[in-house]
C-alpha cells in the first residue's frame, strides 16, 4: 500500500504538469481552430507513443526483469541504438513528406487550419526519435522496480521548461507551446539516459534483442492497426463544430491523466511480480495477484466515475474554467467525458487484464482480440458519428474498450483449469 500511495502521488504530480502545459495554452488560446490544429498535430507522435514506447514497455519489462544489470544495460544502449536510429529515419521521412499525408487526415479545416496544423506536426515529428528511446528508458526503470526516478525525472523536465511556455506563449502564439513539449521529451531523455549507465557497444545478435523482436512484432502490427483510432477521431471531428476536437481531445487527455495515474501507481508495478512469478511456474499466485489488482483497478475507475458525475462540471469549472475556456465549453466538456465514462473504467481495468498477458509473454492473445473488435468497430464508429456526432463517436468509444475488457479477462480467466502454466 505505501508503494501504491508513493507512486501514485507522484505519477499524480507528473500528470499534472503534463496536464498543466496543455491547460496552460488552452486557457490562453481558448477552444476554436489554433488548438484544434494543435491537438490534430499531435495525433502522430502520440500514436507512436502509444504503439512503440508502450509496446516496448510491455515487452522489455518482463524480459529484464531479474536479470543483473550489466546485462540490462547492455541491452538497454543496444536497444536505444535500434529503435533510436529507426525511428529517426522514420520521423525525417514523414517530416519531409508532412505537407502531401496531413491535409488529408484534417479534411474540414480550412485551409489555413491545414497549414498550421502541417507546421505544428513537422515540429513534434522532432521529438519522434526521443519518444521512442524513452520507451526503452522507462522500462529499464521498471525492470529495476526504480519507479521513482522514473516519475521524477519526467516532473522536473516539466518544471524546467514551464517557465519557457508561460513567457513565449503570448508573444509567438501556438507555436511555442509545441516547440516547448518537444523540448521537454528531449530533456526527458537526457536526464533518463545517466542512471542507466554509461554507454556500450550494441549487441543487435544478442539472444534478448531476438526475444524482444519476437515478442513485439505481433504486438507492434496488431496495436498500429487498432490505434489507429485516434487518426479516425481526428478525422472525423474536423467536420465537427469549431472547437469540438479541442474539447474532445481534452477530455480523453484528462482520462488518460487519471488513467497513467493508477498505471503507475497498480498496474505497472504488478508487471515484474507476475513476471517473476510467471518464471517461477507460480500459477496459483499469478492468478490471486491478478486478480486483486483487477478488482482493485475496478472499484476505483468506478468510484471516480460516479464522484465526477455528481460534481463534475464543478471539478471541471475550478481547474479548467478560466481565461477564454466559458461555462458552455465546461458544459460540453462534461458531457464528452460522461459519454466516455465506459472507456475510462474499462481502460484502467484492461491495464490489469493486458498487463498479466504481457508478464506471461503473450502479446498475441491481446493483439488478436483488439484486432477482432477494432475491424468491426470502425465502421460502426464512422456511421455513429455522422448519425449522432460527437456523443454518439464517445459511447461507441467506450463501448469498444469494455468489449476487450470482457474478451480479455474471459480468455485469462478460461485458463485457469489448463495444466499448461505455458498457455497464457
Amino acid at each position: 500500500m505505501k508503494q501504491i500511495i508513493q507512486l501514485g502521488g507522484l505519477s499524480a504530480v507528473n500528470t499534472v504538469m503534463t496536464f498543466l502545459l496543455q491547460w496552460y495554452v488552452l486557457i490562453q488560446l481558448g477552444t476554436g481552430a489554433e488548438t484544434d490544429a494543435l491537438f490534430a498535430g499531435m495525433t502522430i507522435p502520440q500514436f507512436v507513443l502509444v504503439v512503440i514506447s508502450g509496446s516496448l514497455t510491455h515487452v522489455l519489462v518482463p524480459i529484464l526483469a531479474g536479470e543483473n544489470e550489466v546485462r540490462q544495460q547492455q541491452e538497454a544502449w543496444s536497444l536505444i541504438f535500434l529503435v533510436g536510429g529507426l525511428f529517426g529515419v522514420i520521423a525525417i521521412l514523414l517530416y519531409v513528406t508532412a505537407s502531401l499525408w496531413i491535409p488529408i487526415t484534417v479534411p474540414g479545416f480550412d485551409e489555413a487550419g491545414k497549414a498550421l496544423t502541417v507546421e505544428l506536426t513537422r515540429i513534434q515529428l522532432l521529438s519522434m526519435m526521443f519518444t521512442a528511446i524513452n520507451g526503452v528508458q522507462i522500462s529499464v526503470y521498471y525492470a529495476r522496480q526504480q519507479f521513482v526516478w522514473a516519475e521524477l525525472i519526467p516532473i522536473a523536465s516539466s518544471i524546467i521548461v514551464f517557465p519557457f511556455l508561460i513567457w513565449g506563449l503570448p508573444r509567438y502564439g501556438v507555436v511555442v507551446a509545441v516547440w516547448i513539449s518537444t523540448l521537454r521529451v528531449v530533456l526527458q531523455t537526457f536526464l533518463l539516459v545517466f542512471a542507466i549507465g554509461k554507454p556500450v557497444y550494441p549487441d543487435l545478435k544478442s539472444a534478448a534483442i531476438k526475444q524482444v523482436w519476437l515478442r513485439i512484432k505481433p504486438l507492434l502490427l496488431g496495436t498500429a492497426y487498432y490505434k489507429t483510432d485516434t487518426l479516425v477521431d481526428r478525422f472525423l471531428l474536423s467536420t465537427a463544430t469549431s472547437g469540438s476536437l479541442s474539447l474532445y481531445f481534452l477530455a480523453q487527455q484528462i482520462y488518460g491523466s487519471v488513467s497513467q495515474v493508477l498505471d503507475k501507481a497498480i498496474a505497472a508495478p504488478v508487471v515484474p511480480i507476475l513476471s517473476k512469478l510467471y518464471k517461477l511456474r507460480n500459477k496459483e499466485d499469478f492468478i490471486k495477484v491478478y486478480d486483486q489488482k483487477l478488482k482493485l483497478m475496478g472499484m476505483i475507475s468506478l468510484a471516480s466515475l460516479f464522484i465526477f458525475a455528481l460534481v463534475g462540471q464543478d471539478i471541471l469549472n475550478f481547474f479548467v474554467g478560466h481565461g477564454n475556456i466559458n461555462a458552455k465549453n465546461i458544459s460540453e466538456l462534461w458531457w464528452i467525458m460522461i459519454w466516455l465514462g465506459g472507456m475510462f473504467v474499462g481502460g484502467v481495468a484492461g491495464q490489469i487484464t493486458s498487463s498479466a498477458f504481457y508478464a506471461s509473454g503473450d502479446t498475441t492473445t491481446p493483439t488478436r482480440i483488439g484486432i477482432y473488435t477494432y475491424t468491426l468497430y470502425i465502421p460502426l464508429k464512422i456511421l455513429v458519428f455522422y448519425f449522432y456526432g460527437v456523443k454518439g463517436l464517445a459511447i461507441i468509444t467506450s463501448l469498444f474498450v469494455l468489449i476487450n475488457l470482457f474478451f480479455q479477462n474471459h480468455l485469462l480467466k478460461s485458463n485457469r483449469t489448463s495444466s499448461d502454466f505455458d498457455s497464457y
